[in-house]
């Protein structure tokens, strides 16, 4: 597993941010039970940052807390099998690794979450790793079937690895 993390908050990162980030997005992975090793990006940036990125791709000119930039088309969530057909098109031709494709977190937005909701800077950022690999395997949250479904998932996620609200340390 590949994770390329880049940051382009105004400020250096805690530590514990990049193994939150490399622990949730292996434990997702084992989740979903993906058969292969992935390449994944993730970027921080902060509310500008993300705002740009947000009205560019998606025609909202908002900041948001995550963005995710799938980089496969899925028949259904979770389903990888089909992309081995065409390895060329799924897999970095160097290490072999399929590029699920890129997260933006917005800082500002981890910081100011956690407090609103009560808990911790950590249980935000995994919570919003989490709900973007969801997405970067397929599941979306367009409906409220698959709202709930997904909630349902990346509270599992995060149960598995002890980032819930019950058990959380600074």
């Amino acid at each position: 597993m590949s994770v390329y993390i880049e940051n382009e908050y105004k400020e250096p990162l805690p530590e514990q941010y990049a193994l939150i980030v490399n622990d949730v997005i292996r434990a997702s992975l084992e989740f979903i039970q993906c058969p292969y090793e992935c390449e994944i990006n993730v970027l921080f940036t902060d509310d500008a940052g993300i705002c740009e990125m947000n009205k560019t791709y998606r025609g909202i000119d908002a900041p948001t807390d995550v963005l995710s930039f799938p980089m496969l088309d899925y028949l259904k969530p979770a389903e990888f099998n089909e992309f081995e057909q065409h390895p060329e098109a799924y897999f970095n031709q160097d290490t072999g690794e399929l590029m699920l494709g890129d997260i933006v977190l917005n800082v500002n937005r981890i910081i100011q979450q956690a407090q609103a909701y009560g808990h911790t800077q950590k249980r935000e950022l995994a919570f919003l790793v989490a709900h973007s690999m969801l997405h970067l395997a397929g599941y979306d949250h367009i409906n409220d079937i698959e709202r709930l479904q997904m909630e349902q998932l990346q509270e599992e996620i995060l149960k598995m690895k002890g980032y819930t609200r019950d058990h959380e340390e600074e």
